[in-house]
């Protein structure tokens, strides 16, 4: 088991103070990130809390997953890798601008 915790259905005023304080009742909380829109700032709801032992992190999900927290039940598992996000970067894969591709120009 890792020791990074995925937590959804995260209240939108949920802080990350206030989730790394819910999460240390389960052992030592080594960071707790809550994950926002890139334009707004708002809160998506969801993020992630990493525990100082697999053990912590066990304990967490065992005693938090489904609790109440800040008027919602919280989904607290396993963080799983992120996976790779297609169309962004590299050569050619951004769709505009760098000179590849494209009009008639010549």
């Amino acid at each position: 088991m890792g020791k990074k915790l995925y937590v959804g259905n995260l209240s939108f005023g949920a802080t990350e103070e206030s989730l790394s304080e819910l999460f240390s009742q389960a052992g030592t909380v080594e960071s707790a990130k809550i994950i926002t829109d890139r334009d707004t700032g708002r809160s998506k709801g969801f993020g992630f809390v990493e525990m100082g032992t697999d053990a912590e992190a066990a304990s967490a999900i065992e005693k938090l997953n489904g609790q109440q927290f800040e008027g919602r039940a919280i989904n607290v598992s396993e963080a799983r890798p992120q996976a790779p996000r297609e169309g962004r970067g590299g050569y050619g894969g951004g769709g505009r601008g760098g000179g590849y591709g494209g009009g008639g120009r010549r």
